[in-house]
């Protein structure tokens, strides 16, 4: 049995170091820790800006002026209401299913009822993704109360979309504390860079395929435990600590046995995720204000540990798990607002990969054996 001629071609292992696009929405510098939008640092915009302005920089490529900040947010209030086919699928969904599946299939149900699906003008496929910033929220709050068997929230047209978002789930006004700290949190998870969502999004539209599909596979790629989910995987770590005496003891077994720490590390960034000290210091603020700092204590004394021990940094979902807990936000509602606030990022992406479109078709090296000769079935 002969062995197949090498390839030529370079190899890299989940296509670590390879560039695929070139793009003008975000920027991850791993070596410093540094996350850019559009060329304004993180830093810059975290509790300065709102997610509406964001959505703004990253459609038109500059923050917006206040008459083009109210036009967004009313086109994107106007485009929160769903089909009524949607909605009765969402309710129609098993109370048990987990509610990343339900946004999926929401999104792709979305596709169905718009007549404007595989409209391939450049004005259409923005409005397609304006409309998936507004209904995604939405989608997920129906979801959410349908399966608690409680009556569905009707969007409020006064609040922005952090706000409505909440508003919409607990049924009751949030609190300007509350509406600011979600609102952070969208900002601070709009875009990344070539992530694996937002990559997998660029691959469904580079075969000209339409918006929804492409955001489909980009929530159905980051509902997975080493993307998106990791967010679910911190809290269920902290509660199966308990305390934060039993913290030391964890880690250290955690090292011995070669077990993953989840919210620690990251693909990209070598050093602090530079979204983390934002979110640390709200869950400080939420932790103090709600009287149970144990969340936040604990959090912190891994951070430091893993830090000391394999020289690794807390990451953005390490923290954002903390924040959304002292929401009071259920733990599998983590990753879905992740995903409403990366949608921005997702069809930012689409649309950039539209304008200057090439097919996304990696080679890979065959590793198997060549020359085989079929064996007549009966002799097998």
């Amino acid at each position: 049995m002969s062995t197949p001629t090498p390839s030529p071609l370079s190899v890299s292992k989940g296509l670590e170091g390879i560039i695929a696009a070139h793009t003008r929405l975000s920027d991850v510098r791993g070596d410093i820790g540094q996350l850019i939008y559009c060329g304004y640092d993180i830093n810059e915009l975290a509790g300065v800006v709102s997610y509406e302005e964001v959505v703004h920089l990253l459609f038109h490529n500059h923050l917006p002026s206040a008459k083009e900040l109210a036009e967004l947010k009313a086109v994107l209030v106007g485009y929160r209401e769903l089909p009524q086919g949607v909605v009765d699928l969402l309710t129609a969904l098993p109370k048990d299913c987990p509610p990343m599946h339900a946004i999926r299939t929401g999104v792709s149900a979305l596709g169905c009822y718009d007549t404007t699906a595989d409209v391939d003008t450049m004005d259409a496929q923005r409005r397609k993704a304006l409309r998936l910033i507004a209904q995604i929220p939405v989608i997920t709050a129906y979801f959410h109360r349908s399966r608690q068997g409680l009556p569905l929230v009707a969007p409020d047209c006064g609040l922005s979309e952090a706000a409505n978002f909440l508003w919409m789930i607990d049924g009751v006004k949030p609190s300007e504390e509350k509406v600011r700290t979600m609102d952070m949190c969208y900002v601070l998870h709009a875009d990344h860079g070539m992530n694996a969502s937002t990559f997998s999004a660029r691959v469904t539209i580079a075969t000209l395929s339409d918006m929804y599909s492409a955001v489909t596979s980009a929530i159905g790629t980051l509902k997975g435990p080493l993307h998106g989910g990791a967010n679910e995987g911190v809290i269920k770590m902290l509660k199966e600590i308990g305390s934060l005496e039993a913290v030391d003891a964890y880690v250290a077994e955690c090292l011995a046995q070669k077990r993953k720490i989840m919210g620690i590390g990251h693909r990209v960034y070598k050093v602090l995720d530079p979204r983390a000290p934002h979110l640390k210091r709200m869950g400080q603020i939420l932790s103090a204000k709600l009287g149970e700092p144990k969340w936040i204590l604990m959090s912190e004394r891994i951070a430091e540990l893993i830090l000391q021990e394999k020289g690794l940094h807390a990451n953005v979902d390490f923290y954002s798990a903390t924040v959304y807990y002292s929401l009071g936000i259920p733990t599998d509602l983590f990753t879905p607002i992740f995903a409403i606030a990366r949608t921005s990022g997702w069809t930012a992406h689409v649309l950039e990969q539209l304008a200057d479109n090439r097919l996304i078709r990696p080679q890979s090296v065959y590793t198997g054996p060549v020359g085989l000769l079929v064996t007549p079935i009966n002799q097998r």
